[in-house]
């Protein structure tokens, strides 16, 4: 059975089910948790995205989570940016990502100027330098270069963003530590994060978790939206595979009303069938994943004209002004102020409203 389903009634499905249009989040957790991550190359923007679906913003609360109570966790994950997610699902995570082990290639290990041999000596050094104490970039490079005996990986180490450290995030064995003195610092989840298990689980089921989670926010969809989502669309196209050949059982195909044949989850349905197309105006952040879990050639969420300015260059998202569950522009603050560019009308009531409510979250 094929269930027929409307552009206008998916967007604004994931507009609910995202703490959009229903911003009743009971805290920062609960929001990570359903939006599958949260993007935080950008701190503010993860800030915000968290405090628009909140049903009581707390400025620090994303602080308290990550450093006190460590509910949170701050690391390299999906497409290797760095996120905020669930400590209790991290594993799942890194066990569906490690399937996907870039750093064996000799065109990455080329490209950041190490050989297989060193790469392979950074992962084994890392999780040994890495104790109870996080420990800041230079200490973390010193402690490997100590392991390793091999001074070249300073230098190899240093430069960049943190590439030759990634493989560590996925594997599972590196995530933030607390800022020291301003300073970023590094520590493994075995010794940070309370429940954190003596292996990471079967990649299978991880994956299927994973899946399933991703449609219950960013559905209907099709595994290669999910791969493009996590992976950066190049998966191994039999994990992936058998991911969604597990989760069939759990699975109803959905026709749009544009032609495309999306999956979604089964308890889904009904609620997805009764959706009404949604008329609100909303505003969020930069690296939004209501944009990011989504194609960017999606031309129900993102019309055409304005993809250069929602998605732009260096893999810059910009935040966006959302119109009936579609972009109708972008935005951007400054001193606090708002400055719209809109390309669609907007009712005027609810975007002063809108504009209000984002304006008193800014910091």
């Amino acid at each position: 059975m094929t269930i027929k389903l409307t552009w206008s009634q998916i967007l604004a499905w994931r507009l609910r089910r995202q703490f959009v249009s229903a911003p009743e989040a009971p805290d920062a957790v609960a929001v990570a948790r359903r939006l599958c991550g949260v993007q935080t190359q950008v701190a503010s923007s993860a800030q915000l995205a968290v405090a628009v679906r909140s049903a009581k913003p707390d400025p620090d609360e994303i602080d308290r989570a990550l450093w006190t109570d460590r509910t949170l966790v701050k690391t390299w994950i999906m497409r290797g940016t760095l996120h905020l997610l669930p400590a209790d699902e991290l594993a799942d995570y890194c066990a569906a990502l490690s399937t996907l082990r870039f750093w064996e290639k000799g065109s990455w290990q080329r490209g950041h100027g190490v050989t297989a041999a060193e790469t392979e000596a950074i992962i084994e050094a890392v999780p040994q330098a890495l104790g109870a104490r996080p420990l800041t970039r230079e200490e973390l490079v010193d402690a490997v270069v100590t392991v390793t005996g091999d001074a070249h990986l300073r230098e190899a180490l240093t430069s960049g963003w943190g590439a030759l450290l990634k493989p560590l995030s996925r594997l599972g064995e590196l995530c933030y530590g607390p800022p020291r003195e301003g300073r970023v610092t590094f520590t493994a989840p075995r010794a940070w994060l309370p429940g954190w298990p003596s292996e990471l689980p079967p990649f299978e089921e991880a994956g299927v978790r994973v899946a399933r989670a991703f449609l219950g926010a960013h559905g209907p969809a099709t595994p290669e939206m999910l791969d493009t989502w996590l992976f950066g669309g190049v998966a191994r196209k039999a994990v992936l595979k058998g991911w969604f050949r597990d989760l069939a059982p759990e699975l109803t195909e959905v026709e749009t009303d544009d032609g495309h044949t999306l999956l979604a989850l089964t308890e889904h349905l009904d609620d997805l069938t009764s959706t009404r197309p949604s008329a609100e105006v909303h505003l969020l952040p930069g690296f939004d994943q209501y944009i990011l879990a989504a194609p960017r050639t999606l031309a129900a969420l993102i019309p055409p004209p304005l993809k250069p300015k929602v998605s732009r260059q260096a893999g810059w998202i910009s935040p966006v002004v959302v119109h009936e569950g579609r972009v109708a522009g972008v935005w951007e603050a400054k001193n606090g102020e708002i400055t719209l560019d809109l390309a669609t009308p907007v009712p005027q009531a609810a975007l002063d409203e809108a504009v209000a409510r984002v304006r008193a979250l800014l910091p």
